[in-house]
């Protein structure tokens, strides 16, 4: 069976914003976790828009608006980092 190509989760808009995220200082990775096709952040939410959902123990869980759908987003933060990585996040991008 001949190959189909690669498949991609992440539009190029999130993969620019993935690369933003990880530049933030308190961050130590961005693990890309599920996709949700047909599933929308909201009216003003455009390709590669990010919504920080809520803390968990070791970072922050949060959702990125892709070109199909609704990606989830882990990112990984440095112990004691989460609240001020997460008004970076929401102030800037």
């Amino acid at each position: 069976m001949p190959s189909r190509g690669r498949h991609r989760s992440t539009s190029k808009e999130g993969r620019t914003l993935l690369r933003r995220i990880e530049a933030i200082d308190g961050v130590t990775a961005v693990i890309i976790g599920r996709s949700y096709g047909g599933k929308s952040l909201g009216t003003n939410a455009g390709t590669g828009a990010i919504r920080v959902q809520r803390k968990v123990p070791g970072g922050l869980k949060a959702v990125m608006q892709s070109s199909k759908g609704v990606q989830e987003i882990f990112i990984r933060t440095e112990a004691g980092a989460e609240d001020s990585v997460a008004a970076r996040i929401a102030g800037e991008m």
